[in-house]
């Protein structure tokens, strides 16, 4: 089985993530499998999409919001540690 078609499991710490950064579930398992993933800390992996936004965030208008999960690839799935959210 290829590490994309592996199943996606929130950590309720991402999940929190997701919530207070503003991001959805769908963006961080479309990052995982669009996206090239790079080496992280703590033998983890990253990775970053950009997603249309054009609206605003916490009282400012913002074309683009990026998304930028924190995962470790396990031998069944991948679990999503934390998720970082950029608007810009």
């Amino acid at each position: 089985m290829s590490a994309t078609a592996k199943p996606i499991r929130l950590s309720a710490h991402a999940r929190d993530q997701l919530a207070r950064r503003g991001a959805i579930t769908q963006e961080v398992v479309d990052a995982i499998h669009q996206t090239a993933w790079q080496s992280a800390q703590k033998d983890r992996f990253e990775c970053r999409q950009n997603f249309p936004f054009a609206r605003e965030w916490n009282g400012r208008y913002y074309e683009t919001r990026q998304v930028r999960p924190i995962f470790v690839d396990e031998a069944d799935e991948i679990v999503v540690v934390t998720v970082y959210v950029y608007y810009f």
